[in-house]
């Protein structure tokens, strides 16, 4: 009965990412550098099926702000790149934050593209920077405290 209780457990745990496609992190141990994108490197995506992109962001409570400013770069294989520039609310105005978790790190699921289809064969790369600054500066942060994590998913879209 233990083991039939496991087994249905595991597949419950593994038919609830059936859509994702593509699922990598990269850790921030000492401050996010603004001059240091985070890269992640995709290979053959599939060019007819739509796909919905997030930025997964894992933060602390090191972390100072209620929001989250980044530039994203897609550059596909013809050397054209697509560059956004996106704002995340992170925490309410009562200062909850908004991610997921029962620790002191939460993870917030960002969209960044929606239906979106890779219009060529071939290998991509999206670059991630931080785009913060502090009110009334016109420099930004150098170095951005308590964001632990930056990662990039892709699902299939619904």
């Amino acid at each position: 009965m233990r083991l039939l209780k496991v087994f249905f457990a595991f597949i419950l745990l593994t038919s609830c990412n059936d859509n994702v496609e593509y699922s990598q992190y990269v850790s921030i141990p000492s401050g996010w550098d603004k001059t240091k994108p985070i890269l992640f490197q995709l290979e053959q995506m599939d060019t007819i099926t739509k796909k919905n992109l997030f930025v997964m962001i894992r933060n602390d409570e090191k972390y100072q702000f209620s929001n989250l400013f980044i530039i994203t770069k897609l550059e596909q294989p013809n050397n054209e790149a697509i560059v956004d520039t996106l704002q995340y609310e992170m925490a309410t105005p009562e200062g909850e934050w908004l991610g997921y978790g029962f620790s002191a790190v939460k993870e917030s699921k960002l969209w960044y593209k929606e239906n979106f289809k890779f219009p060529q064969k071939g290998k991509y790369t999206i670059k991630i920077e931080q785009a913060m600054r502090k009110i009334g500066e016109n420099e930004g942060i150098e170095l951005l405290d308590g964001i632990t994590e930056v990662g990039l998913r892709i699902e299939t879209a619904k």
